[in-house]
């Protein structure tokens, strides 16, 4: 089969790789319909470079059934599928506890074991979820990332009528103003550096949005607000300078979540430091996308508000490709001299 393996730092090549085969009683192999490109990809791609050289990468996809193990109940060939690309021991005090996030161990496809830039993939048959037919694959392929919104604010406990200020207008920031507009926000504050993500996050749900260049992103809010921070604020920019002013948005006992990741290291000013302090800030992190019984009631959560069209992902598409031009797509993406959303491949028109 043809796949994207990564070899190291800007060194992505489409070739022919071997096909995924059946060792486990309980595995499937899953012929891939359409895959994305997550954030931590790119990152990857531009500077970390492989856990392991040659590698097939890729976690966010969907796809149909292709051939599945002796043991294999809750799908069969041919089914439509969403897949939890998420690998947990089952041996460690987490696991054992049910805390599969928390996994000592965790992997995710295309780190250590090979992923969804492939034609056919392989996966633990629990990993697979089936799709109604209102659920297109490109949606599907989206799922994961969606579910890793929704992960960080069941933290919080989000209520009604709650302010949410969210940091960052990619793809889990634009997914989380969504799922803050489910949960019955009063107000979604939306930030970020690019007017073209925050016209999006506005035509998503967002009520207000903040350009947060050059400016004190705390005091843009309470001109919003008249004076009120956020109850629950977001952080997925994942960019040293929002994660720490992310304490300054929130109110007092207010809540901050992290989904991004940090490329870099994250140094607080005393400004935003001693708002966690002095005003009892709850802080969480949140990892991943997972909870039990896996994958976790966010994952049939998500296919069923995507079902209902409640979670909107084609807005955030802006490229669609055959998976032969990977290599060209992500120096686009490392680049960065082009606005660009969610990237999706499709392994069957190579």
């Amino acid at each position: 089969m043809k796949a994207l393996n990564l070899y190291g730092a800007r060194d992505i090549r489409f070739e022919d790789t071997k096909n995924p085969v059946i060792e486990n009683d309980n595995e499937i192999i899953v012929k891939v319909k359409v895959a994305g490109i997550c954030g931590s990809d790119g990152h990857r791609y531009a500077q970390l470079g492989p856990y392991i050289e040659g590698m097939t990468w890729g976690h966010e996809f969907s796809g149909v059934v292709e051939e599945i193990g002796n043991n294999v109940k809750n799908v069969k060939v041919g089914d439509r599928v969403a897949v939890c690309p998420a690998l947990y021991c089952g041996e460690c005090e987490s696991c054992k506890k049910r805390e599969f996030a928390r996994c000592e161990k965790l992997k995710v496809i295309g780190a250590k074991d090979p992923g969804a830039f492939a034609e056919y993939v392989k996966v633990p048959s629990e990993n697979a979820l089936l799709i109604p037919d209102e659920v297109s694959f490109e949606a599907a392929s989206m799922v994961e990332p969606s579910c890793v919104s929704l992960h960080g604010l069941y933290k919080t406990g989000l209520e009604p009528g709650d302010d949410v200020a969210v940091i960052g207008c990619g793809t889990i920031g634009l997914l989380a103003i969504q799922w803050a507009k489910v949960f019955g926000a009063k107000r979604i504050i939306a930030l970020d550096i690019d007017d073209k993500k925050l016209e999006l996050a506005k035509q998503l749900g967002a009520t207000d949005i903040i350009n947060s260049m050059g400016v004190e992103p705390c005091e843009e809010l309470e001109k919003i607000t008249n004076g009120r921070r956020a109850d629950v604020v977001v952080e997925s920019a994942g960019s040293p300078i929002t994660s720490a002013q992310a304490f300054s948005l929130a109110k007092k006992g207010g809540k901050v979540v992290f989904l991004g990741i940090p490329y870099g290291d994250v140094m607080v000013k005393r400004f935003y430091f001693e708002k966690i302090v002095r005003n009892e800030l709850q802080v969480f992190g949140s990892w991943n996308a997972i909870s039990s019984p896996f994958p976790g009631k966010e994952w049939t959560t998500t296919i069923e508000f995507m079902r209902q069209g409640k979670i909107k992902t084609e807005p955030l598409v802006t490229h669609k490709l055959p998976l032969s031009e990977g290599s060209n797509m992500f120096e686009k993406v490392a680049e960065r001299k082009e606005y660009i959303g969610k990237v999706l491949f499709y392994p069957e028109e190579n």
